[in-house]
């Protein structure tokens, strides 16, 4: 099994990103998806999932109405499109696949730093 974010980076407040996550070794369009983050000196923090027929997300309050999380199941893949983004965004960002009973895959992050 393997989850593998990509498209972290530094950006400018108010900046953009899109990070992905490649999933391999287990049937992704079964699991729910769920992108987690963790800034520096913190505990986890849950951002947002979505349902394995992408027709249902949800979103933590910080983030709601700036990101979107989506996927393709074609291709294996979860995103989140982070518009707007404030310093304390600044968080190493894990994807993780649930299959409704918990946390049962994590990949091995992707930073995010938010700075000018």
């Amino acid at each position: 099994v393997q989850l593998v974010e990509s498209g972290g980076g530094l950006v400018q407040p108010g900046g953009s990103l899109r990070l992905s996550c490649a999933a391999s070794g287990f049937t992704f369009s079964s699991y729910n998806m769920h992108w987690v983050r963790q800034a520096p000196g913190k505990g986890l923090e849950w951002v947002s999932n979505i349902n394995s027929g992408s027709a249902i997300t949800y979103y933590a309050d910080p983030v709601k109405g700036r990101f979107t999380i989506s996927r393709d199941n074609a291709k294996n893949t979860l995103y989140l499109q982070m518009n707007s983004l404030k310093p304390e965004d600044t968080a190493l960002y894990y994807c993780v696949a649930s299959d409704g009973r918990g946390y049962n895959y994590w990949g091995q992050g992707t930073q995010v730093t938010v700075s000018s």
